[in-house]
C-alpha cells in the first residue's frame, strides 16, 4: 500500500484525487495539507506541511505557488518523492525544484493526464514521418472561461514534442492577424479558444496536400488528471533522486 500526503487536499483536484484514492486499494491519503480545513476529510489535515509529522511514500501536489517553497524543502529534508502538479512556479522556483532533484526524486509534466502523455510520444512518430513530406502543422486548444492564460501550457507541451523531434527548426505562431502573408513551411501555428466550461480540448493538425491528418485529446473532467497523478505516485515511490515526468510513468 502505498501512501500519500495531499498537498492542497482542499482544493478541486485536492477533492478530486481524494475521492479517486478512496476508491483505490494500492493507495491511500495518511495526511492533508491545506490552509483551509472544514474537516470533511477521513484523514488528518495541516496547515502546513511542516506540521505534518506522518510519514509517507510520496507527496502529491496541487496547491499553489506560494506554498511551493515549503513542499521542496520539507520533501528534500524528508526524503520523500514529490509529484509536482502546481503551475504558475517561479524561474527561482522552477531551479530550486531542478537543485532538489539532486536529493530526492521530484516528478513534473505539464499535463498529468495519461492520454496526453501517450499523445507526446505519439507526436514524435508522426512529425518524423510527415513534416519531411510538406504536412503544416497547427495545433487548436480549447478550455473553459476561467482560465487566463493562453495558450495551455499542454499546447506548448505538443508543440514543444514535435518541434524537438525536428531539430528546433520549427517558430510558433500565435497570431496572424497582424501580418498579411501566406504561412512559412517551418512554423506551428497555436489557436487557443476560450469558452463555456470546457475542461480541456487539444487537437494537433497535420496538414497535407489533399489530406488532413488530425490528432485529438478531450478531457471531460478533472479525474484524468487526478487519476494521471495517482499513477505517478505509485511509480515514483521508492525511486532515487531525479527529476522525472510523465514519459518515464508511461514507459515504466
Amino acid at each position: 500500500m502505498i501512501r500519500v500526503i495531499m498537498h492542497g487536499c482542499n482544493g478541486k483536484m485536492g477533492q478530486t484525487i481524494s475521492g479517486l484514492v478512496a476508491a483505490d486499494e494500492g493507495i491511500e491519503i495518511v495526511a492533508g495539507v491545506d490552509a483551509y480545513d472544514d474537516g470533511r476529510n477521513p484523514y488528518p489535515v495541516f496547515h502546513t506541511i511542516a506540521e505534518c509529522g506522518i510519514t509517507a511514500d510520496a507527496v502529491i501536489d496541487f496547491s499553489a505557488a506560494p506554498a511551493v517553497d515549503g513542499l521542496i524543502a520539507y520533501c528534500v529534508d524528508k526524503e520523500v518523492p514529490c509529484v509536482l502538479c502546481t503551475t504558475g512556479l517561479s524561474e527561482e522556483q522552477l531551479a530550486k525544484v531542478q537543485e532538489a532533484s539532486g536529493k530526492v526524486a521530484i516528478l513534473k509534466s505539464a499535463n498529468m493526464s495519461l492520454g496526453i502523455n501517450m499523445l507526446l510520444k505519439l507526436l514524435k512518430d508522426a512529425a518524423n514521418i510527415l513534416a519531411p513530406a510538406g504536412f503544416d502543422i497547427e495545433i487548436v486548444e480549447k478550455h473553459h472561461n476561467q482560465k487566463v492564460d493562453a495558450p495551455s501550457g499542454t499546447a506548448l507541451a505538443l508543440a514543444d514534442s514535435i518541434n524537438e523531434e525536428l531539430d528546433n527548426d520549427y517558430n510558433y505562431v500565435y497570431d496572424r492577424s497582424q501580418v498579411r502573408e501566406k504561412r512559412t513551411q517551418k512554423e506551428i501555428g497555436i489557436s487557443a479558444v476560450r469558452g463555456g466550461t470546457i475542461v480541456g480540448d487539444h487537437d494537433v493538425i497535420f496538414a497535407g496536400a489533399d489530406e488532413v491528418i488530425t490528432f485529438s485529446h478531450r478531457a471531460y473532467s478533472k479525474a484524468v488528471f487526478g487519476k494521471g497523478a495517482i499513477q505517478a505516485a505509485k511509480f515514483l515511490a521508492g525511486k532515487p533522486a531525479g527529476m522525472y515526468d510523465m514519459s518515464d510513468v508511461i514507459n515504466g
